[in-house]
């Protein structure tokens, strides 16, 4: 398959990716949550709980990986086997920028054109890259904003070198107590300068996908948005900044619940019209956290978590088609 196709498979009708990358850091903060130890074999536990459930295959197209979790064989085998797409994480987490404190940049740009071929070989065909931007005052800074696009773009670029379709995510962190407009707006400056790098490095459109934040208040926040108005905000951002030319906007849930998640990917496509892309997600907490407060690390307890992590596939499929 080549770039585009993957690109369409991956936003298919009735389908989504399953965000599955968390880092070694933040799964430990998950088990602790419920009270297990975060272990090579408790990892690969849960992570077979997600990709054996029966059935999944109707509702996630492609599921991003962890680099651990690509090494496993069984695990990588158990995805390709429902023809389930397999895509890595290859950022490297964040580090604080020299010149803002309280910002950051992202990290694993410097070994990635040596990566990518090892990854490919072990089966992922697509790549994910996260870089987050933090709303206070005077923040994001000018600086922050482009260095962040200038690295999406290189990833992206190289990714699609290496014959991998890159999944861009710049995603506009909801920590804060700002409202909904000064999400609105800042999103807007991100992505509009992401799209200016990734045109600078002559990334295929068609053959990447973005992973953008949905607009909505700070979790802080005193105001309370409608799903509708978020829907609306979102649908008008990404109208004014995405190239029709990108095959498909997979939205990251965030710190969103999964309920929260859900209603608003429904409200965003329950808006009408014929938007130029596939309008899918790609969560990762949204999918995973009521299955996993089932689970608790217990085997009795498998089959009511893969009841409940399917539910949650399915709820987000059915989200998908409220046109």
């Amino acid at each position: 398959m080549d770039l585009i196709e993957i690109a369409h498979q991956l936003v298919a009708p009735s389908k989504g990716i399953l965000a599955a990358d968390e880092s070694l850091p933040t799964i430990k903060k998950r088990f602790d949550k419920i009270g297990i130890k975060s272990t090579p074999v408790t990892r690969h536990s849960w992570r077979e709980l997600l990709f054996s459930t029966r059935e999944i295959e109707k509702y996630i197209s492609g599921v991003i990986l962890f680099e651990e979790t690509l090494q496993d064989k069984s695990l990588v085998d158990l995805l390709l086997n429902k023809n389930i797409i397999v895509g890595i994480k290859v950022d490297a987490g964040k580090k604080s920028m020299p010149t803002s404190k309280n910002e950051v940049i992202t990290e694993g740009l410097n070994d990635l054109k040596e990566r990518l071929p090892k990854y490919k070989k072990l089966g992922a065909q697509f790549t994910k890259w996260r870089a987050v931007y933090t709303i206070a005052e005077g923040l994001p800074s000018h600086e922050a904003i482009y260095e962040n696009a200038n690295l999406l773009g290189r990833f992206a670029i190289l990714s699609q070198e290496a014959g991998m379709v890159p999944i861009v995510e710049p995603e506009v962190l909801m920590d804060g107590s700002h409202d909904i407009s000064t999400c609105a707006k800042v999103t807007e400056r991100v992505l509009k300068v992401v799209f200016e790098e990734l045109g600078n490095y002559k990334v295929n459109l068609k053959g990447m996908l973005l992973k953008p934040n949905m607009v909505l208040p700070g979790e802080d926040s005193a105001e309370k948005a409608s799903p509708q108005k978020i829907a609306k905000e979102t649908a008008r951002v990404m109208s004014a900044t995405v190239p029709k030319e990108v095959s498909g906007l997979v939205f990251l849930s965030g710190g969103q619940s999964a309920d929260e998640a859900t209603k608003h990917l429904s409200a965003i496509n329950a808006l009408g019209g014929t938007p130029p892309w596939e309008l899918s997600f790609s969560f990762g907490r949204a999918l995973q956290s009521t299955a996993m407060k089932i689970w608790k690390g217990d085997p009795k307890n498998l089959k009511f978590a893969q009841e409940e992590f399917l539910k949650r596939c399915r709820l987000n499929s059915e989200a998908r088609f409220k046109r």
